[in-house]
């Protein structure tokens, strides 16, 4: 079991202030960790506690695939992290545990079977035997999803190659175990290759193009218009591949930190489907339960898909810090008018709103000053700073005279109140 990290007082300084620092990221993935494995640990404790209601094929699935994720950890423990750590994860991992006693649980727990496998692929670790799916296909989490008419998987390999197929056939894939630079594994098709699909990296980054997990999204959707994710083949990845790379050109000349952060928080973006023409602009979020992924549509513009990365990065972070210093206590349910929404939010939602756009603002005044930013970019930045900063100061406002911030959250409210101070100061001073 991890230990949860003690977060120091400049750690958190750091992170308040919404400016990228490899220390406060450090310290994030060792939360994030630590409240990964505790989730890990409660779904053991409740297999241990219902082991004699479980049928016995399930109980001997449970265990079976708990003795392959033990050896992937003996071998490289690193490899399981990334696995348990990958945002799909935590989001199963939430719906199993709430999920009610019965066949609805014991389909969610079957799922463990992929993230095991997974693990033992990165680890290079021997795998072999059958593995029953009860869905009719083998999900790997950060990998891709092979799909079993038979129900059944065979595995077979190890020393860095693993090889997958249809119990009742050779239609497959042969994974080879990623290099030291993290990209991802390398894939073999096998027999006729229409039951393999492997996840894509975006050009350039580490982060994944997850259009095929079936725990990326909620099942409700996303947003009030409950969009559901992009499906492949109508995922569109080149037209995304092309938007990173623009994306990226664009935030390095704007903010190189940032463009460096980006990819080092964010593991996957999840594609959201289209929504009505006249709906506005795209729709983007990040789950509580799976920090480290962005869910959006896409952006007609480079500038807009920009911040929406930089956005949900600041979601993704102040997700993570709430899980270990409790920034907002219960309070009365009092809803406010923030900006950048048309319906009123809770304490937690305007906190987590103003800390978005105050990282918003803060590139947006870099965007005015940066030498190397389009002159198109820079026009669209000057009015966005200063809507985000008015956004922010009224938000502020709304969070100062709140009673449901916690000590730490008002220490980090007065923190963000000191930048947002100091943009204001730049903002007025000669360029």
């Amino acid at each position: 079991m991890t230990a949860a990290p003690v977060l120091s007082p400049e750690v958190f300084a750091e992170l308040a202030g919404t400016r990228p620092q490899r220390t406060a990221d450090a310290a994030l993935r060792a939360a994030l960790h630590a409240r990964r494995m505790l989730l890990v640990k409660s779904l053991l404790v409740r297999i241990d506690r219902r082991r004699k209601a479980l049928p016995a094929p399930v109980r001997r699935r449970f265990e079976q695939d708990w003795a392959l994720l033990e050896r992937a950890e003996r071998i490289d423990a690193a490899a399981v992290r990334a696995v348990v750590d990958y945002p799909t994860t935590g989001a199963w991992l939430a719906i199993a545990l709430a999920a009610p006693e019965g066949p609805a649980f014991e389909r969610h727990l079957a799922h463990l079977g992929g993230v095991a496998v997974a693990a033992a692929v990165l680890a290079g670790c021997a795998v072999g035997g059958t593995l029953a799916l009860p869905n009719g296909a083998l999900t790997l989490p950060g990998i891709g999803v092979l799909r079993c008419p038979s129900g059944r998987a065979r595995l077979d390999g190890g020393d860095g190659l693993t090889r997958i197929t249809d119990a009742d056939g050779i239609d497959g894939v042969e994974l080879s175990r990623p290099d030291a630079s993290g990209a991802l594994c390398g894939q073999r098709t096998l027999g006729g290759g229409g039951r393999w699909s492997g996840l894509r990296a975006l050009p350039g980054s580490t982060v994944v193009f997850d259009d095929l997990d079936p725990y990326r999204a909620p099942p409700r959707g996303v947003g009030p218009s409950a969009l559901p994710p992009a499906e492949r083949p109508h995922s569109a990845y080149w037209r995304w591949a092309d938007a990173w790379q623009a994306v990226q050109v664009l935030l390095t000349a704007t903010d190189p930190s940032r463009a460096n952060e980006v990819g080092a928080v964010l593991r996957a973006v999840v594609p959201l489907g289209p929504a009505h023409p006249h709906a506005g602009m795209p729709v983007s979020a990040t789950l509580r339960a799976a920090p480290g992924a962005v869910l959006t549509q896409l952006p007609t513009a480079p500038g807009e898909l920009m911040e929406a990365l930089v956005h949900e990065v600041h979601h993704t972070k102040l997700a993570v810090l709430d899980g270990l210093v409790p920034l907002c206590r219960p309070g009365t349910g009092g809803l406010h008018r923030v900006g950048w929404r048309t319906d009123p939010r809770p304490v937690p939602a305007v906190l987590q709103g103003a800390y978005a756009h105050l990282a918003l603002a803060d590139l947006s005044w870099r965007a005015t000053h940066g030498p190397a930013v389009p002159a198109g970019w820079r026009r669209r930045a000057e009015r966005r700073f200063q809507i985000c900063r008015r956004q922010v100061a009224e938000a502020l406002s709304i969070l100062r005279e709140s009673d449901e911030l916690t000590d730490a959250g008002r220490e980090f409210v007065r923190i963000m109140a000191t930048r947002h101070a100091g943009l204001g100061m730049a903002a007025r001073s000669p360029a």
